[in-house]
């Protein structure tokens, strides 16, 4: 049996409340430098009940051919990818305008 989303009450494949909430996120990426001098790439303000952060974490550090982790609510990458994450960011549905590298 199809499973039903809680929230907009149509079936998981024709859900869009994920879409929905990525167009009205307000997304920071920004470099710090952490232990040893080494600089983390920091991506912020993703609301991890309506978007999946361990998926994103995922595809990010794929994509960007490096490590990292949640911690906090925020996706820590591995190195300078300011922004590279920026662009994959709207490459997987995030508004332009909605991302600021700073």
């Amino acid at each position: 049996m199809t499973e039903i989303c809680p929230v907009c009450g149509l079936v998981k494949d024709l859900c869009v409340c994920e879409t929905i909430a990525k167009e009205s996120q307000k997304i920071l990426v920004y470099i710090e430098r952490k232990k040893f001098n080494k600089n983390y790439t920091i991506v912020e303000g993703i609301d991890e009940k309506e978007i999946d952060l361990k998926d994103l974490a995922k595809k990010l550090k794929s994509e960007l051919a490096c490590g990292g982790t949640i911690k906090n609510g925020k996706i820590e990458l591995q190195g300078e990818h300011k922004q590279k994450a920026k662009r994959i960011l709207i490459e997987h549905g995030f508004a332009p305008g909605s991302i600021e590298a700073r």
